[in-house]
């Protein structure tokens, strides 16, 4: 830790609500340890220009209720790059940033690795992703944000398709992983979920007609992951249209709503506890990890880990679903 005098904060990939918090969590914590903060702008791409701020206490004030983040994210194909790496890192030893602390989700937290592995620099990563997909944490910053998001969403829907009888897909967020799709349905009380990780198993659609979802109920919603292999929520409106043409179907897909809004409490004190513990494994001698939450205790999870295993979906959550919708 003696060799640690000034770190760097950067925000990357898609953007998160509760970012903000542990920005703030991550420079105060810092500071109170005597160290030296500096915000890195536009995630990677900002190490390579040196778009690189200085960071104060008053640098964070007032953001632990904002969404998105004060730093801002953007998408970096040069660091992907041996070139790029080598450019960001000279940045690093210009500004005397000695190690870095990276809030983003797998591609982020992949970038961090290669980094570290090259220039032998103490990286550390938060959860930093709406879609839960990390493994070794039980949550990440934001996902329960935007799981109230598609609660909120829902339930709105849910009063026109009782009033016109009518079945609805819901496209939520969620590229490979149905962590929102699935906890999302069982929230909001939905028929279904329609998830990547069970698509190569069942037919979900043949599932969800086969189990009789009109015998008791005048509406339906069905929440489907927005995936390639599951095709979206549009693929399945078609299929119905196609194969059952007495259903009156409608599709809502919410997009980047999903990933905007005030993050809840829940987001804002994991963010806060990850942002000093981030600080803290730094102070330990820690490196390549990410930090992570199980059994609601800080937990350090190797890059390699959380980047290359995949987080499995509960499949007693599927049952809880299946059994709540009849």
């Amino acid at each position: 830790m003696g060799t640690i005098k000034c770190i760097g904060i950067l925000t990357s990939g898609g953007d998160a609500p509760g970012m903000n918090a542990a920005i703030r969590a991550i420079t105060r914590s810092a500071i109170y340890n005597g160290l030296t903060v500096k915000g890195i702008y536009r995630g990677y791409k900002g190490l390579i220009t040196g778009e690189i701020q200085e960071f104060k206490t008053q640098n964070v004030s007032n953001i632990i209720q904002l969404g998105g983040t004060i730093l801002k994210t953007a998408r970096c194909e040069e660091f992907k790059t041996p070139e790029g790496r080598k450019t960001a890192y000279e940045t690093m030893q210009k500004e005397g940033i000695d190690a870095l602390v990276v809030i983003g989700g797998d591609g982020s937290l992949t970038g961090a690795r290669l980094l570290a592995q090259e220039y032998d620099i103490p990286c550390i990563g938060l959860p930093g992703t709406i879609d839960n997909d990390l493994f070794g944490t039980d949550t990440t910053i934001g996902y329960d944000t935007a799981l109230n998001t598609i609660l909120d969403a829902v339930d709105k829907i849910r009063d026109t398709a009782t009033s016109h009888e009518r079945l609805f897909f819901v496209e939520v967020m969620g590229r490979d992983a149905g962590f929102l799709a699935l906890n999302g349905a069982i929230a909001a009380g939905a028929e279904a979920a329609i998830i990547p990780e069970f698509n190569t198993e069942v037919d979900q659609l043949e599932e969800f007609i086969k189990n009789g979802f009109r015998k008791s109920k005048n509406s339906s919603i069905v929440l489907v992951a927005e995936s390639e292999i599951t095709g979206g929520a549009i693929h399945y409106a078609e299929r119905v249209k196609n194969e059952y043409p007495q259903y009156d179907v409608r599709v809502t897909i919410l997009g980047h709503l999903q990933r905007g809004g005030s993050p809840t409490a829940h987001d804002r004190i994991i963010a806060s506890r990850m942002g000093v513990a981030s600080i803290q494994a730094l102070m330990e001698g820690q490196r390549n990890v990410m930090i992570g939450i199980e059994n609601d205790q800080i937990v350090y999870v190797p890059f390699s880990k959380a980047i290359k295993n995949d987080k499995p979906i509960d499949r007693e959550l599927v049952n809880v679903l299946n059994e709540l919708s009849i």
